[in-house]
């Protein structure tokens, strides 16, 4: 069949050989290396293995091995063509191949070693926050989820509240362990995203991402909406509640620009203030308790427990729990931020957090139940300037609803932080624009990151139709769904990369322990109200749709392609004919984006190549690229595998569709020395990969900011 001509051209090939290669191969010697145990006690050297029958296994690896390896243009580059046949009809396929790739030894030169230097030392300080203003930044939507988790715990479970909210709050007992040993491996922001990146495939990462994004908006959406709530409930706004969400979105955006530092100072300010007000109101209720008795105690005990069973009372104790760890909200915020805390500090953020989430969420409940109507508190949205109106007079009540509004805001900043990491990591992994990447030049704040999240939580609030109730319902199901994502990675992890150097280490049963807590804590979610599926599930296809789009847009401008060159009459407009040259363009553009493999002397040799297979193999399954540095550092001292050269060879025969170049670096394995070759390739170290190292790396794994694909 004829192929009609095409309005684009492919890839300039003069002087190259575009037929495919005939059958005459070359042969390749691979010699054996070389080894004490192969000499003679007296030095010579030894007997090689016989040639009158087949080698034994122990032999056999001191043959001389050769491979028959397909005829390369003499010149270099040409068209990896295969035998495969074309599904294109009509245009000229060459797009679909890749080039030979070529050998190349590289010295790294000073402006190389410095842009390098220079990338470690900007990351170093970059490393800011102590345990306190580590704290603050996610302490607002912790510390401040009590506002909306105590109407709803005693809305199902009545005077079984403070069980049920002590009981929710203690189960971060079990997440503790599990988190500091993910940051200890991993210490890297964006989890846990990154985390599944780093012991998974990228599919289940953009699954993690996905949700993460909904948390972070939805904790941006309630803390504004709940903290609105409050502020209405004193006093009449002149406009409705979306304007003011906007309003708290548009202020916090601004105080994010400020840069991360400025914003963790901002937050501690209002988690002081915060935790001043829940101490001045738990003085006044002790006060007031003391004073009134435990008559009201007992009303309610008496009201709460009228018409019911054993089954009643678990019933209402359990659902109190499945709502009351809403109450730990905030959480998941956390690790999205984990390369800014300093070393050692994480554990303390965890700790500082929970402990007081524990004593403000149960004894909130407790001074509830002693001083509120059951009626009251049940019916209330505002349960506790309820309470300080009871207590102290207006004066107090006003306070409450001051710091309700001030710390659910906070919350805002909160999502806004957690998103802003989440956002680089993607574009850095291609996923997003590299506009994302672009700060502020004073306050080095991710302007794109920051106004892109404010309009999407927006956006999530009015699609919603303005109903706070929705966004909880779903907010609360996604919420569960990244925390669950945290045993899951630390179990991928055990599995997939035990090797890797952490401390502490937790025990499989308490990671299977979390796991069965968050299944039975969704299942229990479920049952209460099963339409947050519904909810849940129609935000979350929504972004895991864009995600998965834009890691396989490769491929869906290929099946449009496709389609343009199956509707032959498409080929007779001027219009369509210039669209299938753009598309043939952005094609080829996007094919030729760059990755690097980074690998050990060990995982060249002869024996060791079904490593370097999978690797490529993983490369070829979750980045959509023809294009491929297969890197390898060495000294002068130990040399270069004889093997390296034809196993290269080939691995780029075994993958038509990548150029598999192999880059010979002179200097040692150093964070410095792979951000500089970083710098030299025009690849980002997020697009690095190496293996999993062993507990005898010297270095940590978050410095060179590479990924590990492998075991």
């Amino acid at each position: 069949m004829s192929q009609p001509k095409s309005d684009y051209a492919p890839p300039d090939t003069s002087g190259q050989d575009l037929e495919p290669p005939s059958l005459e191969d070359n042969w390749i010697a691979i010699e054996p290396p070389s080894s004490p145990s192969l000499r003679g006690s007296n030095g010579t050297e030894g007997v090689p293995p016989s040639r009158l029958r087949p080698p034994s296994f122990e032999s056999a690896q001191f043959d001389v091995v050769l491979r028959r390896q397909r005829q390369r243009p003499s010149g270099g580059g040409g068209v990896k063509f295969t035998a495969v046949p074309s599904r294109f009809l009509n245009l000229v396929n060459t797009f679909e191949f890749s080039g030979w790739g070529t050998m190349t030894r590289m010295d790294l030169n000073t402006a190389d070693l410095a842009r390098g230097d220079e990338d470690i030392q900007n990351a170093r300080r970059a490393i800011t926050l102590g345990q306190y203003t580590a704290s603050a930044l996610a302490g607002n939507a912790v510390l401040g989820s009590v506002f909306y988790a105590l109407p709803a715990v005693i809305a199902v479970s009545g005077v079984y509240s403070p069980i049920a909210l002590f009981c929710a709050t203690c189960a971060m007992f079990l997440w503790r362990p599990v988190m500091e040993e993910l940051a200890s491996a991993l210490p890297i922001s964006g989890a846990p995203y990154t985390y599944l990146l780093n012991v998974s495939s990228k599919n289940l990462a953009l699954v993690a991402a996905a949700f993460l994004l909904l948390d972070f908006a939805s904790t941006s959406v309630v803390s504004a909406a709940t903290a609105m709530s409050y502020l209405t409930g004193e006093v009449s706004l002149p406009f409705p509640i979306i304007v003011g969400i906007l309003l708290v979105l548009v202020l916090f955006t601004l105080i994010s620009l400020s840069g991360l530092r400025d914003s963790a100072r901002i937050a501690l300010t209002l988690l002081i203030l915060h935790m001043v007000t829940m101490l001045v109101l738990f003085v006044a209720s002790t006060v007031a308790w003391c004073r009134m008795g435990n008559s009201q105690l007992r009303s309610n005990w008496a009201a709460g427990r009228q018409n019911t069973s054993a089954s009643t009372v678990a019933r209402q104790t359990f659902q109190g729990i499945c709502l009351g760890v809403l109450g730990l909200t905030g959480f998941e915020c956390i690790p999205s931020y984990v390369s800014s805390i300093k070393p050692g500090r994480y554990p303390l953020v965890l700790r500082n957090l929970h402990y007081p989430t524990i004593l403000f969420n149960a004894l909130s409940m407790l001074f509830v139940l002693a001083l509120v109507p059951l009626d009251t508190a049940i019916s209330g949205a505002n349960v506790l300037s309820v309470l300080a109106q009871i207590v102290a007079g207006r004066w107090l009540r006003i306070w409450i609803v001051v710091d309700a509004v001030i710390v659910l805001c906070g919350g805002v900043l909160t999502g806004i932080l957690g998103a802003c990491e989440l956002f680089e990591r993607l574009a850095r992994d291609r996923l997003l624009p590299q506009l994302f990447l672009r700060r502020l030049p004073v306050t080095c704040a991710p302007v794109y990151s920051i106004v892109s999240f404010s309009a999407f939580s927006y956006v999530l609030y009015a699609t919603s139709g303005a109903n706070l109730a929705i966004v909880s319902k779903m907010f609360s199901l996604v919420w569960l769904a990244v925390m669950t994502l945290f045993p899951l990675s630390l179990l991928l992890l055990k599995f997939n990369r035990g090797r890797l150097p952490r401390k502490p280490q937790t025990s499989l049963l308490v990671v299977f322990l979390t796991l069965a807590v968050a299944a039975v804590i969704i299942g229990g979610n479920i049952g209460i109200d099963p339409s947050i599926v519904g909810y849940a599930a129609a935000y979350f296809v929504v972004i895991a749709a864009f995600f998965y789009l834009t890691m396989k847009k490769v491929r869906m401008v290929h099946w449009i392609l496709w389609v343009y060159d199956q509707m032959q009459w498409l080929h007779r407009l001027a219009w369509t004919r210039a669209c299938g040259g753009k598309l043939a363009t952005a094609l080829r553009h996007l094919r030729r984006q760059p990755v690097c493999i980074l690998v050990k002397s060990d995982e060249i040799c002869f024996v060791q190549i079904n490593i370097l297979f999978h690797k490529l193999l993983y490369v070829s399954q979750n980045e959509e690229t023809s294009c491929l540095k297969l890197t390898h550092f060495y000294d002068e001292e130990f040399g270069i595998p004889s093997e390296m050269e034809a196993n290269w060879k080939i691995l780029d025969e075994a993958f038509p569709e990548i150029t598999v170049d192999l880059i010979l670096v002179r200097g040692r394995f150093t964070p410095s020395n792979v951000a500089a070759l970083a710098h030299r390739l025009c690849i980002p170290t997020t697009l690095m990969f190496i293996s999993c190292p062993g507990p005898r790396f010297a270095y940590n794994v978050a410095e060179f900011g590479t990924r590990i694909i492998s075991l």
